[in-house]
This record gives C-alpha cells, structure tokens and sequence, in this order.
C-alpha cells in the first residue's frame, strides 16, 4: 500500500543517499558479531527458542538463548518449537563460536531431552502462526507449483526440491521465495481490503498496517528480507501518522541503521545482505531514464543485479548472466501468481490452482536458465568495465564493445576439464563425496553426488559427460545423496548401485522417489560383483554386513586401473573397517572427510602411498589433524579437495 507524493529534489535526497552508503560501510566495518567459546559441560536449563526449528541436512536444529549466551541447537529429533518458545533441555554445551543459517552462536548445545514447553505468548507469534498455517492448509497437498507458490505468499521453501532452490538461485530468482518489500506491500493492501471501514483514510490505514506488519514478520519466521522491508514500511507508515512523507532512500538508511543497532548480527546474514543492496540497486534502477514500461522494468531489474553481483560472486562464486531477461519474464508470472494465491488463501480457494500453475511456469523457467551461462570473477569484471564505459563516457562506447565480447565469450565458452581413461576425479562439492570414474570412450561412472545438485550438474559438465552407465550411492546421508537428484533430472542413466535399507534420509527418500519416477534400474550390489568399466575394473568389497549406522553400511568399492588401485571407502567408521581389515589400494579416498570416527591402524594398514580427503568448509571440524598425521606418517602424500580443488587420479600409469 503506497501514497503518491512529490519526489524529493535531488539536494534533499543526495545526502540521504550517502547515508545509505555509509551505512553500509558501517556494516561491513562491523562484520560478524564475536561470541565468547562456551565451556564444554554437561547442561540442563530453560533455553528460548530464537528461530524455528529447521529440518537440515544433518538434522534437525534451531538458535536458541541461554544463561551463557546464544547457543545451536543439534536436536535429536525435529518438532513444533518455534520462535519464543521456552522448553527445559539437557545434553551437553560447548565448542567454538560459528555460524548456522547466518546466525551468529557460541557454541553448539547437543540435545538430549525436550521437555516442559512453554508456547511464546508474544500475539504476533500466535497470529502469524495461525497465518501460515492457513496458508499451509489452502496448498496442501503440495505439488512443485503449490511448494513454490508458498515461498512467494510466506517464504515457505521446505517444500520446494533442493534442486529447484538451486535452480531458483543459479538463474537469478531466487529473490521471489526471500519474502521482501513487494510481498510486504501486498499484504498491507490485502489487509486494507479485509478490514473494510476500519481502514478509510490515510491514518487509518498507518495504525492497521503497523498493528498488520508483526503479524506478516512473524508468519514469514522472522526472515531477514522482509524484516527489512517491514521496518521501512513501519517508518512509512508511522511517518504517515504524524504527516511526515520520507523519499526511498530515507526509508532505506533509516531501517538499515535501526536493525543493524538492535541486532549487529544481521550483519553477517547474507539475505540481509542481499535484502539491502538489492533494494539499493532497485531505487538507482528506477531513476534510469529509460523510456516504456518495458525498458523502465528491465532497468529496475539489471539495476538490482548489478548491485548484488558482487556479493553472489564472494558468497557463490557465480552470477547468472542472464538474470536481468530471466527476472524481467519471471516477475509478472510471480506477480499474478501471488496475488491470485493470497486472494485463494484468504477465502476464493478457486484460485490457488491457477496461481500453482503460473508457480510451476516460473519453475519450469528457473530449470531452463540455471543451464545458462554464468560469470565467474574476471568475466564480471570485463562486463562491468563495458557497461561502466557505456555509463560514464558515451562517445566511447564503441570501445565497450571489447570487454563486454569477452566476458560473454568467457562466460559462454569454457572449455571442458581433462580426464582420461583409466582415471578417478574426487570432485570438489564443498562438504560431501563426488567421484567421477572414466572408463574412456565417453564411458563414466560416479560415486556419490555430494550436497549440491547444481553444482555437481556443473561439475559433470565441465568434464564434457552427456551420460552416466553407473551411479553409486554409498549411502544416505544428505552430503552424498542429494547431489545425485540433480544429476538424475539432468543425465540419461544406466544403473544405480544402492544398499541402505533399514536407513533413510529424506534426501535418499526424495532420490529415489525421482529414480521410481524416471524409470531408472536401482540394485544392491553384493560383496564381490564388478563392473567392467573399460579401463577401469569395479569390485564391490562392502558392506558384508547390516549396520547401525548409515555410515558404516556404506558400499565400499575397489577400483582397479591398468597400473595401480584406489579405494573408494564411503563413510565408514571403525565398526565396518574392523571388517574390512584385509583390504590394500595404492590411493585411499579417506572415510567421511577425514572425521575422527576412523581406526588409525586401518588407515595406515591400507597401505595407500596417496590419501585424498573430499571435504568443504564445515563447523565439524573436519578434517582432523590426527588422521593427516597419521596417513603421513604410513608414507602417504595427503590432498584435499577444500585446498586444491578436483583431485585427480590416473590409475592407468604409475
């Protein structure tokens, strides 16, 4: 809900501007807020719940406060606890300050019992929950369109497939489901129409957004984004009360420098990060003098993704090239479809299902672009040197011609990565297991897909492989499962390898659910089948037996080339080496990123001459010294993909 007024003259709105950009300075000066380490010991105490609970990749977790500060929460089991709820805990306290959803924290509280809840009686967390949950109840049951539309209405994305988040990111949409000013306005103009009478005139519309706007922020769970957006529309608002009209700019320095003083840690959440330059961007965007509606939108939106760009290269690695065309046909699509699917939720429920059809085409767009080029450091900086020279000097914008061929010929063109028959490539996926295995003439098998199906996708591509005969997952923890839905969705493949029954994962759930979909052959194999590969021979040496643990039932293979063997050892921990004993390779792909869940006679009666840990950042503190000093110690040289990249290994020649 917005009131037209006169624009400010540039000499008011100029310092309002420098403002926003010292602000900004101020908060990188800021960065991450520090937490004093919490001493390890056993704990039993009333913990507030800061977040909601949330279904990770290695389990449940929240933020939670406690007598020694704010502490993560590594729950045994997830749960209805959310914001401002109170509960007695007891388990164990400790470990070193770090960060979890771009939350700061002291330590990690280890839970072992839940018990006496206290629901938050805060109003507006009752009444944002009652919010979402009628959202939640209009969309189930969810289907893609319907998971996404969510994420448009309250920036619900746990039922969107990891692999559409990371489409939604590496095509530059992600920003639809980060609920933020557009949302926020559409709720006050939706409250306006609800509350009928109440909400004539001016004033009265402030006083019922600012009592609405709680509600919006808690239904949404507190996300950074639109934390932002709702107090630029509460300073508006309240601004409105009093007869005091701010420009955008104002808006923007005066939430920024209240958050930021009330909570220093917004500093290090990368959404909030994002939130604010984004909105930056779209304010210089929209005072280009671009002429028509579509020209004016599509500066807006290249105006949004020039600012962010650089924060997506220093957090991602990437930005998409495309992004500004992708958002200029996704944002009407988004529009419609959350418009019609609030409309729904409040009480029309006909129209949820055209609104879930239009989610599901933003889908289907999002899929498609995520495949498009995307700009590494030196080919942004090309294009940015280009369109700085269009900007600034118009008589020589032939010359930008140059570097903004460049950047879109690097970008578009990137040769493929190198590896020959006989030879296994640990990929590097961040935090998780992907092993490609060359056969030779276009013959390739992989072990595990590590934790980001995006990023394995580009991995595989960059080695030019259009096809997969074998595909392993050695079990089903989400850092060696999830990649592989990506890779299912993209490739033709052969066969899959799996053993994990009685265990699973909701990413081993989702994989093979995708498989049963697609048609794809799953076997488990057992000890002693092979695989010819061509240059390389497959041989199945675990599990021989059922596990408690998923990590010791992982399939362990022997992989032997034309001169030397490697061993593939998935995660297993002392119980599954214990019987493995006899085993013996000349390269060793290091159990579960070297944690220190390994016997270290095991490791060195491998005998391997070459160790290579497949590890990314974590707050695990993987890999631990012991185990590199042990492997060093056997005569093994170590390598680790989180310091050298994609470690390649030619079994084929000594």
């Amino acid at each position: 809900m917005t009131w037209d007024h006169p624009a400010l003259p540039p000499s008011v709105s100029r310092p309002w501007i420098a403002a926003a950009g010292l602000v900004w300075l101020v908060m990188s000066l800021i960065g991450n807020p520090t937490h004093s380490p919490i001493e390890h010991r056993a704990f039993q105490g009333r913990v507030t719940w800061v977040t909601d609970t949330f279904d990770g990749r290695y389990g449940p977790w929240a933020i939670g406060n406690v007598a020694e500060g704010r502490v993560l929460l590594d729950l045994d089991e997830g749960g209805p606890l959310s914001r401002g709820d109170t509960a007695v805990v007891s388990g164990v306290v400790g470990g070193e300050p770090g960060f979890a959803g771009g939350r700061a924290h002291g330590g990690v509280l280890d839970v072992h019992e839940v018990h006496d809840v206290t629901r938050s009686t805060f109003l507006p967390h009752r009444a944002g929950a009652l919010l979402r949950g009628r959202v939640e109840d209009a969309l189930t049951p969810y289907d893609p369109g319907r998971a996404l539309l969510a994420g448009f209405l309250v920036g619900d994305t746990s039922h969107i497939p990891e692999t559409d988040v990371e489409s939604m990111r590496r095509s530059g949409l992600a920003h639809f489901v980060a609920v933020s000013g557009s949302n926020v306005a559409l709720f006050l103009g939706l409250l306006a129409v609800v509350a009928g009478p109440l909400s004539l005139g001016p004033r009265r519309r402030a006083v019922l957004g600012l009592a609405g706007l709680p509600v919006y922020v808690a239904a949404t769970r507190f996300e950074p984004s639109v934390i932002r957006a709702s107090v630029m529309a509460a300073i508006a608002l309240g601004g409105r009360l009093f007869g005091v009209v701010l420009e955008a700019w104002q808006l923007l320095s005066l939430s920024v420098a209240v958050l930021v003083v009330l909570d220093p840690g917004l500093t290090a959440n990368v959404g909030f990060q994002l939130s604010v330059v984004a909105t930056a961007g779209v304010l210089v965007g929209a005072r280009w003098p671009a002429k028509g509606v579509i020209r004016r939108a599509l500066a807006v939106t290249l105006g949004a993704q020039v600012a962010v760009a650089p924060l997506l290269l220093f957090h991602f690695g990437s930005v998409p090239l495309l992004s500004p065309v992708v958002n200029l046909l996704a944002a009407p699509l988004v529009t419609v479809s959350t418009l019609a699917g609030a409309i729904g939720v409040i009480g029309f429920g006909p129209l949820v299902e055209p609104a879930s059809w239009l989610a599901e085409l933003v889908l289907l767009l999002a899929r498609t672009a995520s495949g498009w080029p995307q700009l590494g450091p030196a080919s942004f900086a090309g294009l940015a040197a280009g369109g700085l020279v269009v900007a600034l000097l118009p008589r020589l914008r032939i010359h930008a011609v140059i570097p903004v061929a460049m950047a879109v010929v690097v970008a578009m063109v990137t040769p493929n990565a190198a590896i020959g028959p006989g030879s296994v490539a640990v990929l590097d996926v961040g935090q998780g297991d992907a092993i490609l295995l060359s056969g030779g003439d276009g013959r390739f098998a992989l072990v595990d897909g590590g934790p980001d199906p995006a990023r394995i996708v580009s991995r595989l591509e960059d080695y030019g492989v259009s096809a997969i005969e074998l595909v392993v997952l050695t079990h089903v923890h989400a850092d060696h499962a999830m990649g592989l839905a990506g890779v299912v969705r993209t490739l033709p493949i052969g066969t899959v390898w799996a053993d994990t029954d009685p265990h699973v994962t909701d990413a081993s759930a989702d994989l093979f659910s995708l498989l049963e979909r697609q048609g794809v052959t799953v076997a488990a194999p057992v000890v002693g089948q092979q695989w010819d590969l061509g240059a390389l021979q497959l041989v199945v040496e675990g599990p021989v037996r059922r596990y408690a643990s998923p990590n010791d039932q992982s399939i362990v293979i022997l992989v032997t080339g034309g001169a030397r063997s490697m061993l593939l050892s998935g995660d297993i921990e002392t119980f599954a080496q214990s019987d493995l004993s006899d085993l013996r390779a000349n390269v060793l792909k290091v159990p579960h990123q070297g944690a220190a869940t390994s016997d270290p006679n095991w490791l060195t009666d491998v005998g391997a001459d070459l160790a290579v840990i497949s590890v990314g950042p974590n707050d695990f503190g993987h890999p631990v010294g012991w185990v590199i000093e042990t492997l060093e110690a056997s005569g093994a040289s170590v390598l680790r993909t989180d310091m050298g990249g994609d470690v390649m290994v030619d079994l084929a020649t000594r």
